[in-house]
């Protein structure tokens, strides 16, 4: 899904500009330009727009004032990012934006650039950390239960998930067939014979493997297990 943006300006030419600059980049824009209708938008649970993830935000509008809405919002959701958009020379306003709360400012003009690298900036710091676990170039998102190989998605089973991260858990050790067995047994709740452990191994590294044939993330250990090498 998109991120959301809420663009604060009553300037069409602005308006046109920047909704264009950021659907380019993938982001779905509502535009309005006055403080109640940014009021409203951002913070009425009715509004079509309420699901809006970041606001950008003029500080002077023909209707009401960017203060006034930034500080609105910050009282009903403090943790929306407000982006102050201010002329250049206007040092006392942006100091007072940020004090309300504003996460950050851009002066006009502004390069397209430098604006889609404060808004990434401000988006990411919105997003709950998440739970990373590597083995080589393979990513597992333990939060989620994604995995990617150099940000491509690996599609695993729910049983070749189990297997890989007891390996990506446990790099540079011995880990016995047995030990997997009873590892899987417990998460799965279901017995895996010797035959079947052999065959989800072979699966797992066909998909995270470079070469399956003379695989390295998975390596075996003959006559006594395997060992994940990070």
């Amino acid at each position: 899904m998109p991120a959301h943006i809420l663009l604060v300006e009553d300037d069409p030419l602005i308006v046109e500009s920047l909704s264009e600059l950021l659907a380019r980049e993938g982001y779905a824009v509502d535009a309005v330009d006055s403080q109640d209708r940014a009021i409203r938008a951002a913070i009425d649970p009715a509004s079509p727009q309420a699901a809006v993830q970041l606001v950008l935000l003029d500080i002077t509008l023909a209707q009401g004032n960017g203060l006034a809405v930034c500080g609105a919002i910050k009282q009903a959701r403090p943790e929306l990012p407000v982006i102050f958009l201010t002329a250049s020379d206007d040092e006392f306003t942006t100091v007072t934006g940020l004090t309300m709360g504003a996460d950050d400012y851009i002066a006009k003009p502004f390069r397209p650039r430098e604006l889609l690298a404060r808004i990434a900036a401000a988006l990411r710091r919105t997003q709950p950390a998440r739970h990373i676990v590597h083995l080589g170039p393979i990513a597992i998102d333990t939060d989620r239960a994604r995995v990617e190989r150099d940000g491509t998605e690996v599609v695993l089973s729910a049983m070749e998930y189990r297997l890989l991260l007891l390996f990506a858990t446990n790099p540079d050790k011995l880990i016995t067939r047995e030990a997997i067995r009873d590892a899987l047994w417990n998460d799965a709740g279901t017995y895996i014979e010797e035959n079947t452990l052999t065959v989800y191994i072979n699966r797992l590294r066909n998909k995270i493997e470079s070469d399956p044939t003379s695989p390295r993330l998975i390596q075996t250990v003959r006559g006594l297990g395997y060992k994940a090498q990070g």
